[in-house]
């Protein structure tokens, strides 16, 4: 049995407080509204109650934020996608931000397992004022559980990313289990099989030193790294800011991108780092 979810969030300013309304068709919905740095930033927890993506389930998440509103997105775990019996398993965002608003799209790591066919598309909109922060981690395979995403293991394994600020910046790759070359070569994954990519967006250009104090910041960060030889920073675009690592598993590039996170936040708006609760569990 296949699963379609989707979940609409509206959030909007009123006064001081970001508010949210949502609604959900399917098992895919908000586990948590909270608030743990005052009004203005709305914390959500979203939750796919199924546990993983087979193939056959489509989730979709769809946000909106008015102008001036703030918020945080995250998961309480990862999103699984586990093993097909021949169809695609898809999960789709697409967010679109009012002027002056500010998203933190934060979910935990997205695993592939062997013989998964999955695609995950993501699609960000930016009015001129509006900034972003955005992650997303993947990881091929359960290598603690001896199960590689490879050939061998996986000959019909693949998994697609796509990234899409429009008009900005455009990503989409797809990684089979039997490009050797790609999960293998010192020009492609080098034998990791976890990778992790954020970026910081604007909807106009970033001036020249706010570019430069993210990219800075960014690098002091990975250079004390486990991860400083296979991570790095550029500026992409005149609106955006990318960082990218490799890694064997997926907790040193969660650890990497967590601290730059929080040195993003302060930098670029002025607001300290208030992780959430979640990540901790």
């Amino acid at each position: 049995m296949s699963w379609h979810g989707e979940l609409n969030l509206h959030y909007t300013r009123d006064a001081q407080r970001t508010t949210a309304l949502d609604r959900h068709t399917g098992p895919l919905r908000v586990l948590q509204r909270l608030y743990p740095e005052g009004e203005q930033v709305c914390h959500h927890v979203l939750v796919h109650p199924p546990g993983g993506v087979v193939g056959g389930d489509t989730l979709v998440l769809n946000a909106k934020l008015e102008a001036d509103t703030h918020a945080l997105i995250t998961t309480p775990g990862a999103t699984r996608f586990y093993k097909s019996a021949g169809d695609l398993a898809e999960q789709i965002v697409h967010a679109q931000l009012g002027d002056g608003a500010r998203l933190e799209w934060l979910p935990l790591e997205a695993i592939a397992y062997p013989n998964c066919r999955a695609e995950n598309r993501m699609r960000f909109k930016l009015a001129p004022s509006a900034q972003m922060m955005g992650w997303d981690i993947v990881a091929l395979g359960l290598p603690a559980a001896g199960q590689a995403f490879d050939a061998s293991d996986a000959p019909s394994g693949s998994f697609t990313q796509e990234i899409d600020l429009p008009g900005v910046w455009l990503e989409r790759g797809t990684v089979s289990a039997q490009d050797t070359l790609l999960l293998d070569s010192p020009l492609g994954w080098a034998g990791q099989r976890v990778m992790a990519t954020m970026w910081f967006a604007s909807g106009q250009a970033l001036d020249n030193a706010q570019a430069n104090a993210l990219l800075d910041a960014a690098r002091d960060v990975q250079s004390a790294s486990a991860l400083a030889s296979r991570a790095g920073s550029t500026q992409a675009h005149a609106q955006v800011v990318v960082v990218r690592a490799l890694a064997e598993r997926v907790e040193p590039a969660m650890a990497l991108l967590t601290q730059i996170w929080a040195q993003w936040r302060t930098l670029a708006w002025g607001v300290a780092p208030c992780p959430p609760r979640v990540w901790r569990t």
